[in-house]
């Protein structure tokens, strides 16, 4: 085992003033960019990019983001790799984690991308998994901050089924104190142990999604139906 190590596996891995500091970072950091103002923390680091779900928007999100804060990023798909041939998580961690600085994973169990952190001598971040999806949802909030202002209080609807970044958002409610207006379609309610809450203060489960959306500050939704789970289109 590792020595530990600070991961990004799902949202309530950071608390709420790692999350503040990291929003005030994020202004500084994006004004200097838009100044054209170069700032390059990241000089001379790695992030390994590891998919095995693939998305345009990740790979170039991270991808940008490292160059432009003058970091290398490299891209691994892992039916180019070893773990696509049966490696095990725990081994591809321990090798991966020797030659970068940091790893993002895009899978699909979280236990994949837990067992993978817990044998990694260098920081996580869950690029997306069938649970969680915490960067998507940290990106969102910094949005709704940046045009509305706090979000402490707030009503957010979340309108399709419970998925990882309905998960998301509970959690994130419950670090925040904002409230989560719930519409699912029948079957695919919130399952709380699966999204990892402490209980049921900052959320409520409506039938009529237009009930839902009444009085809510931010209206949010996702493809139907969540990627990786095309059979249940139907």
């Amino acid at each position: 085992m590792t020595r530990d190590v600070k991961h990004f596996l799902q949202f309530k891995d950071l608390s709420r003033d790692e999350l503040a500091h990291l929003f005030v970072r994020t202004g500084v950091i994006k004004q200097r960019f838009k100044h054209y103002q170069p700032y390059h923390p990241l000089s001379d680091r790695t992030l390994a990019m590891i998919f095995e779900k693939s998305s345009t928007r990740t790979r170039f999100s991270f991808e940008a983001g490292m160059h432009q804060l003058g970091g290398a990023a490299i891209y691994l798909n892992t039916r180019d790799t070893q773990l696509g041939r049966g490696e095990p998580v725990e081994d591809a961690a321990q090798v991966i984690s020797r030659m970068v600085d940091i790893v993002m994973i895009r899978t699909f169990e979280q236990e994949i991308i837990e067992r993978f952190a817990a044998h990694s001598r260098v920081p996580v971040i869950n690029g997306l998994t069938n649970e969680y999806h915490p960067c998507q949802i940290l990106a969102d909030i910094y949005t709704f901050i940046e045009h509305r202002g706090p979000i402490q209080g707030r009503t957010v609807a979340w309108i399709g089924d419970s998925n990882n970044m309905c998960n998301t958002w509970l959690q994130a409610a419950e670090i925040f104190g904002f409230h989560v207006h719930v519409s699912t379609p029948p079957g695919y309610e919130i399952e709380p142990e699966r999204a990892n809450l402490y209980g049921t203060d900052h959320y409520e489960e409506f039938a009529d999604p237009l009930d839902a959306c009444r009085g809510a500050n931010m209206v949010n939704t996702d493809v139907w139906t969540s990627m990786g789970f095309e059979a249940e289109n139907e």
